[in-house]
């Protein structure tokens, strides 16, 4: 719940981290008119905005300023090549070194975190998962290069998956993350054509 601080002509409101954000601390001035502001300390996203913004029109307001901020950090700047040579790094260490052809974001994945193809060798991650911690992001793609090993979710595929120390961690994680975005995962296995869409399971 929100805790309300206030402090001569600035209120400040003090909103708790959630699954898919840290802690915000709302700064509301009334010597602000128009415009916005948000910065990081420490841990927390501190945001500035004009007072009379209410309801709504404040909630939409701040959430978009947060949003621009998290999308901002070095792994949401980071792209698809970034992206599958960090996978190639966790294949030579968690994977036997069976590479993926290709590793990209996908914003087109509503109901999975990430999918793989075992025919193709192709691995595509869900763009939501930009603003989780780099460890679960990790553990996704073990649970993804395994599936080109194994392509089903067989005991042979978890004894590849859970190499990566902090799996368990990572599907509890992400269990949070999807019930704070309000999403419901599929527990995808493999289709006919042989496409393995995974759930971090």
């Amino acid at each position: 719940m929100a805790r309300t601080a206030p402090s001569g002509k600035t209120d400040v409101v003090i909103e708790p981290p959630r699954f898919d954000r840290p802690e915000v601390e709302i700064r509301a001035s009334v010597r602000r008119k128009k415009t916005g502001t948000a910065h990081w300390s420490g841990s927390r996203i501190v945001v500035q905005i004009p007072a009379r913004l209410r309801g709504r029109e404040r909630r939409v307001f701040v959430d978009d300023l947060v949003t621009r901020l998290l999308n901002q950090r070095p792994q949401n700047a980071a792209g698809d090549a970034s992206l599958e040579e960090r996978a190639a790094v966790l294949a030579e260490l968690y994977n036997d070194g069976v590479m993926a052809a290709s590793v990209r974001w996908v914003s087109n994945q509503r109901t999975r975190w990430a999918s793989c193809s075992p025919a193709s060798k192709e691995i595509r991650v869900s763009s939501r998962l930009r603003q989780c911690p780099e460890w679960v992001i990790d553990a996704v793609l073990v649970h993804e290069l395994a599936h080109l090993q194994e392509a089903d979710h067989s005991p042979a595929f978890y004894e590849i998956a859970h190499r990566h120390p902090r799996q368990g961690e990572s599907a509890l994680y992400l269990e949070g993350f999807a019930l704070g975005l309000g999403l419901r995962i599929e527990e995808g296995d493999v289709d006919v054509n042989g496409t393995a869409s995974a759930t971090v399971d």
